[in-house]
């Protein structure tokens, strides 16, 4: 089946399955609009984790693959382009940890060009500038980027910018979950520790350092104290690469209203991520489901499933799915729930300053778009709300177009000591 069929497959289906904001069925007309925008605008997701695993010559990304991204469910569900995520978890601040991390991060950069150089240039691209995602949408061919999430793996080492940056990674977080070397995270509100009161030194030279090559700045993980001394260090506009709306979900991962306005100020962009616990907090857990649900957990790398192997990944979500059996989960966060969010922020900070991304194979996803193949349905809920092309084609990917063209120029005068 080509690309452009099951792309039509996907809309008749959605015809019949998807609700919306209204409760009611989307209507013919409204399906058929909302796909010719689809089909013209380019949809780009910032945020898909990736596992080495899934890049070698017998199991790779050309395959419908049991994971959420990849290049069938990609085509079927019309998401043009994708961050795929060089991720290292957060370790002890020791040399010892900083190069077992590097390891790591190589390994994952290595097969991303695995996969748009041998594997499947025919089909997918590598994108290293705002005009190679258009001029590679053009030619018909799916479009790769690279974001780099948690400097832990640049250690004290600040030339590791550089090599990220000459490897293709065009965004860059200074922490996950868990205080780095450069910055205090987001997990500090739930622990009430913190380690640097927001940037260290080092954090402050590193962002001079993304900004002289070329790498935006992501602030999704890291405190709101180092996210608003980024903001104001960093002479080009940032990005938050998967992030929500704190006023809708208060979780210390979500963007409240200050670092909103401090973005816009700085002209960058919130790609809100449509990930279940980001989009709407759920009650706790009763004590018998989160005691099963931690035996079912156990040994599970920090990474989460996608570092699994087949066989565990396969138990362990069979064990899950036992727990939600006997313990039914609180209902899933859906579509128009994570529209909720884009709405929210629109209306706070304008449309120019809002992007869309999924945090899939990293524990994104809602009912509705729960996986690369359902992409459509975004652009279905955003037509069903009054949003227009011009506006849909902004959120999908001008917007973080925008910033990333921002961003490459800004570097360009750094280094010609314009700056």
């Amino acid at each position: 089946m080509s690309a452009s069929a099951r792309v039509v497959l996907a809309v008749a289906l959605v015809a019949l399955v998807t609700p919306h904001a209204s409760g009611q069925t989307a209507d013919p007309a409204l399906i058929a609009k909302a796909k010719g925008i689809h089909e013209r605008v380019i949809a780009l997701d910032t945020h898909n984790d990736i596992n080495p695993r899934d890049f070698t010559k017998a199991r790779n990304y050309t395959q419908r693959l049991d994971n959420q991204v990849n290049l069938p469910k990609m085509e079927e569900g019309g998401l043009d382009a994708s961050f795929f995520i060089v991720y290292v978890g957060q370790g002890p601040l020791t040399q010892a940890g900083y190069d077992k991390a590097y390891v790591e991060a190589i390994e994952k950069f290595d097969a991303i060009h695995r996969l748009t150089k041998e594997i499947a240039p025919g089909r997918i691209g590598l994108a290293l500038t705002a005009a190679d995602v258009r001029s590679l949408a053009k030619s018909g061919r799916k479009v790769a980027l690279i974001g780099v999430e948690n400097a832990y793996a640049v250690g004290t080492d600040l030339s590791r910018i550089k090599a990220f940056h000459d490897r293709g990674g065009r965004y860059m977080s200074l922490a996950h979950n868990g205080h780095s070397q450069f910055a205090d995270s987001n997990t500090g509100e739930r622990d009430g520790k913190w380690l640097h009161n927001g940037l260290s030194d080092l954090g402050r030279q590193a962002i001079a350092e993304m900004n002289r090559w070329g790498i935006m700045v992501d602030i999704s993980h890291p405190s709101k104290q180092a996210n608003l001394q980024a903001i104001a260090l960093s002479k080009a506009p940032v990005i938050a690469s998967h992030s929500a709306a704190r006023a809708l979900a208060n979780h210390s991962r979500n963007l409240d209203d200050e670092q909103l306005l401090a973005l816009k100020a700085n002209g960058g962009v919130v790609q809100t991520v449509a990930f279940d616990g980001y989009v709407k907090i759920k009650p706790p857990d009763s004590p018998e489901r989160a005691a099963a649900l931690a035996k079912a957990r156990a040994g599970m790398p920090p990474g989460g499933p996608g570092e699994m192997t087949d066989a565990a990944r396969t138990q362990f979500r069979a064990r899950v799915a036992e727990v939600d059996k006997q313990l039914p989960p609180a209902p899933m966060a859906t579509v128009a729930d994570f529209v909720n969010h884009i709405d929210y922020i629109v209306k706070t900070i304008g449309i120019d300053h809002v992007g869309i991304s999924s945090d899939f194979d990293g524990g994104g996803g809602v009912a509705g778009w729960n996986g690369a193949d359902e992409t459509f349905n975004v652009t279905l809920e955003l037509v069903t709300r009054g949003y227009t092309e011009e506006q849909i084609g902004k959120l999908w990917s001008g917007n973080l177009l925008r910033v990333m063209a921002d961003v490459e120029r800004v570097a360009k005068e750094i280094q010609a000591g314009k700056r």
